[in-house]
């Protein structure tokens, strides 16, 4: 269950570009032709059919809203991951004049406009929502001459999406990380004045990076705001076993579906809102592990990854069996 109601529209793909060997760009019209304007962080809710056609299932899934709008078409990219949970390949099976289902654009990483100095990060496909925050703030530095700094890594040169546009946006504000060496997150943060805030979207182990360099450096956590993905783990996604005492079920997680959707196709009811790891409304208790859980949320702090004692059902994982309490409810509204 969730608290947002979700209005479901027909559209249609009007182009497709791809962008780098593995992220393309969609654009979408609605079959309305009414283009719903947004702000930069903004993202859209595509359903998309998950498996073989004819023999698949519709999942919905988030996708960020690339640059400032444009009144013709909505933009979208997809990064292709032929070991994720389905969504991306279902995406690049689609060809312009398809059609499928969209929701409104809705926006859970709003940008601020009111810090003394900005710091951008972000990691592979996370780029995505940040296009559009590093257009704007372009256009607020020129205007007031307020710092704003990006930090840009991939693993690859020609993994850099969308780099020409974030040169025009911030010239040599923007610095590129290629490979696996780390980037030094807590001299960036050190050289952001008091006040600044940090936007920063990719896999989950770069989040926690820069989650530890901020607290660390003694920043407000309040001014560090993040959007991942929730398809990074530690491990390939594989299918895994859950147990259910509460309702006496057992039932298999398949590779390429969500712990949340394997419990609402058994009739068990959960608490969600974002689907993407970030608002902990889905946490649940673990009772017992016989393998090892994959976490891939940005709600559990580090020290309760380690203790196993919850999961966020919408994007963590596990190998193995698991063994959890559907009944846990936030202590907190």
């Amino acid at each position: 269950m969730t608290t947002n109601d979700i209005h479901w529209m027909p559209a249609r793909i009007a182009s497709c570009l791809d962008l780098t060997p593995t992220v393309r760009e969609f654009r979408i019209v609605p079959e309305s032709g009414l283009v719903s304007s947004y702000e930069p962080g903004s993202h859209l809710q595509v359903q998309v059919l998950i498996g073989e056609p004819g023999a698949g299932r519709v999942q919905t899934r988030h996708y960020s809203l690339i640059g400032e709008p444009d009144p013709r078409a909505w933009r979208i990219a997809v990064k292709r991951l032929d070991d994720g949970r389905g969504g991306s390949r279902a995406m690049w099976r689609l060809a312009p004049g398809d059609r499928l289902l969209v929701a409104n654009p809705q926006n859970h990483f709003g940008l601020d406009a009111g810090a003394p100095g900005y710091l951008l990060v972000a990691g592979g496909i996370g780029i995505t929502p940040l296009v559009c925050m590093a257009q704007r703030l372009g256009a607020l530095a020129a205007r007031r001459g307020v710092p704003v700094r990006m930090l840009y890594g991939a693993r690859s040169e020609d993994e850099l999406a969308y780099l020409p546009q974030l040169r025009q946006a911030l010239g040599d504000a923007v610095e590129t990380h290629v490979g696996s060496a780390p980037i030094d997150f807590a001299a960036a943060i050190a050289d952001l004045p008091r006040g600044g805030q940090l936007y920063t979207c990719g896999p989950v182990p770069m989040l926690e990076a820069v989650r530890r360099a901020w607290a660390a450096a003694g920043r407000p956590p309040a001014d560090l705001r993040f959007e991942t993905f929730g398809s990074s783990g530690r491990l390939p996604a594989q299918a895994f076993e859950v147990r259910i005492p509460r309702h006496d079920l057992r039932i298999t997680v398949p590779a390429d579906g969500s712990l949340l959707e394997s419990l609402e196709a058994a009739g068990v009811q959960a608490l969600w809102d974002c689907r993407r790891g970030e608002c902990g409304l889905c946490a649940m208790d673990v009772l017992a592990v016989e393998g090892e859980i994959d976490h891939r949320d940005v709600f559990l702090s580090e020290h309760e990854k380690r203790e196993g004692r919850r999961i966020c059902a919408c994007v963590s994982r596990a190998v193995g069996t698991l063994t959890i309490d559907s009944a846990w409810r936030p202590d907190g509204p």
